[in-house]
């Protein structure tokens, strides 16, 4: 089970991060009608909520930019930054080389209770490292499609 979760956490972040490669900054902040966010907020939001999940409920430490919570949180939106954001490049780095961190710090402890189970938005309690980590894959997959959308009216 342990190196299943691990290969899919890798092969959906590659699936987002080829979704992406080569798009000009300018695509990534445009903002279809009818959408909230934009690529780069999609993006950044994808680490935000992954770095969370894997690292905070395991209370291991998080590679976070101070920044990032303001930019990516649930709730926020392009439309209310007033901070430089990151590049698409910074970006891609982050979310490929995140995968591999969770993996270093996590394959032995998908088991583990956290100490503070979560429920999401939707009813689901995460209890172990394990549940969060699989939740996440959903989350991503999420918003990956969201990610398709948004190439498609923005081009």
């Amino acid at each position: 089970m342990n190196e299943f979760v691990f290969k899919q956490l890798e092969f959906i972040r590659q699936l987002t991060i080829k979704a992406v490669e080569g798009i000009s900054e300018s695509t990534l902040d445009i903002i279809p009608e009818g959408f909230n966010n934009n690529l780069r907020w999609n993006l950044g939001h994808i680490y935000l909520v992954q770095e969370r999940f894997a690292f905070h409920f395991a209370d291991e430490p998080m590679h976070l930019p101070e920044n990032f919570t303001r930019l990516f949180a649930n709730g926020t939106k392009p439309a209310d930054w007033n901070e430089e954001t990151p590049t698409l490049e910074v970006l891609l780095a982050m979310l490929a080389e995140q995968p591999k961190r969770i993996q270093e710090s996590l394959h032995h402890r998908l088991e583990e209770p956290v100490n503070n189970p979560f429920t999401t938005g939707s009813g689901l309690t995460l209890s172990t490292v394990g549940e969060f980590l699989s939740y996440t894959l959903y989350h991503e997959g999420m918003h990956f499609n969201t990610i398709k959308l948004l190439k498609r009216f923005a081009g």
